[in-house]
């Protein structure tokens, strides 16, 4: 079966070159895939890999399941583009807003991209905190969180070197901040209260004022040292 939506010959006119009313025209093959990509993601994020099928994705577009294994091979190949898709996109939003100024400043902006993400692709998000079954070393939400996290470790390392910390603790920290993020992320995605700029707030209040008052060889106070 060739990909796209076969013409409707009974609408046809042989005589004419001009489309009549019921001809419906054929999907270029860039337009299916990203036809069926959408219809992924979508089912994806609302069931999980697990509960979609290709039969469902493939009846959605309107074509038959060997459409869907030509594009990608089959359910699993979706799923991996649509991941890599967004995780690409997430991970770009956050270092994109890394720009500059005040340390504390960078927090805001590295809080902010990751609850703007979250607002304006919610489905995207609902499928990368999801653990891929299909994910290589680089195909889940905690290797994500360990990608944006390099970004912020080479941010930290100045800053920690500027205060005569060791700047080999900043890998440490960048994941411990980002992870703090990142979870709390995962619970506005349903709670959605504060809004965004409050919650974004209360993450820098907490991430900032930990920093300010950063010890440089931090000491444990209880009975067990080890």
């Amino acid at each position: 079966m060739m990909d796209g939506v076969a013409i409707d010959a009974s609408n046809t006119n042989s005589g004419s070159d001009k489309p009549r009313r019921g001809r419906r025209v054929r999907m270029t093959g860039a337009e299916r895939r990203q036809q069926l990509l959408d219809i992924g993601r979508t089912l994806f994020a609302q069931r999980g890999f697990e509960g979609t099928s290709v039969e469902e994705i493939a009846a959605k577009a309107g074509v038959s399941k060997p459409v869907v294994y030509e594009h990608f091979g089959g359910k699993e190949g979706l799923y991996a583009v649509v991941v890599d898709r967004e995780m690409r996109q997430l991970l770009d939003m956050v270092t994109g807003a890394l720009t500059a100024g005040h340390p504390r400043e960078l927090l805001e902006q590295a809080a902010f991209a990751l609850l703007d993400y979250i607002e304006a692709y919610t489905d995207g998000f609902r499928i990368l905190v999801r653990d891929s079954p299909v994910a290589q070393s680089t195909g889940t939400f905690a290797s994500l969180i360990s990608d944006i996290a390099t970004q912020v470790e080479d941010i930290l390392g100045l800053e920690f070197k500027a205060r005569g910390f060791d700047p080999k603790l900043a890998p440490l920290y960048a994941q411990a901040l980002v992870g703090m993020v990142a979870l709390t992320g995962q619970w506005w995605l349903d709670a959605r209260r504060p809004k965004k700029a409050e919650v974004a707030a209360h993450l820098v209040n907490l991430a900032w004022h930990g920093l300010d008052g950063l010890e440089a060889k931090p000491r444990l106070i209880g009975h067990r040292k080890s």
